[in-house]
């Protein structure tokens, strides 16, 4: 055999031994994954999956508590609207729950609906000053976050991602609806005089816009 033979040779069987160490690690890996995969029939829940949001499930069992947490926190009108003149920051501090959106403020007021466009009310109550303006949201569309922060119980930890705390906060205004806003006639509105509690982000000290939890017409 020449030199150059032997050292052919050589090469050829080095490019064999890496094939065969290449093949033992490819039936290796296979073999790994064939020992960790688990076969689930179709439609079986996989153990520790995580569950799909459900919004309706979520406005259902959720808002009582809701309802119940801004009834709590409700301040009357008046005063509320006497410690953000005075103080802004004081009564956010005092009376807020701070959210992504703004301070969320509960509060309680009677008074009387004025006109309204696509679902937002004037609401005029005794005792406020002249230049703030009130207004209620009575539906079809409910809008806003108000619900779902006002209470500080509900955080963006509890979710998935945005969209599912998104979907949360539409998902208690669409339940608020169903049981607060049902059966009430808003072309017999303006005029009426009704006890409403809910709550309103702070966006312009002079403006208002209520997402209220509960409607007492008189």
């Amino acid at each position: 055999m020449t030199a150059a033979e032997s050292v052919r040779t050589r090469r050829g069987l080095g490019k064999g031994a890496k094939r065969g160490i290449l093949a033992i690690v490819i039936v290796a890996v296979i073999a790994l994954i064939a020992l960790g995969t688990r076969v689930v029939p179709y439609g079986a829940e996989v153990p520790g999956a995580e569950e799909k949001f459900d919004p309706e499930t979520f406005g259902t069992e959720t808002f009582p508590a809701v309802q119940e947490g801004v009834t709590e926190r409700a301040t009357g009108a008046d005063e509320l609207a006497a410690a953000i003149a005075a103080d802004q920051e004081a009564a956010v501090s005092e009376y807020a729950v701070e959210s992504s959106g703004g301070p969320v403020f509960s509060v309680t007021m009677t008074g009387t609906f004025g006109e309204g466009s696509s679902g937002i009310f004037d609401f005029a109550v005794d005792g406020l000053p002249d230049d703030l303006a009130v207004r209620v949201q009575t539906g079809p569309a409910i809008n806003g976050t108000e619900l779902r922060d006002a209470t500080g119980e509900i955080s963006f930890g509890e979710f998935t991602n945005q969209i599912d705390y998104q979907n949360a906060a539409a998902a208690l205004n669409t339940q608020m609806k169903a049981e607060v806003l049902d059966g009430i006639d808003a072309e017999q509105l303006p005029g009426s005089t009704a006890t409403i509690t809910g709550a309103f982000t702070l966006i312009n000290p002079e403006a208002w816009l209520v997402t209220p939890v509960s409607v007492e017409m008189e």
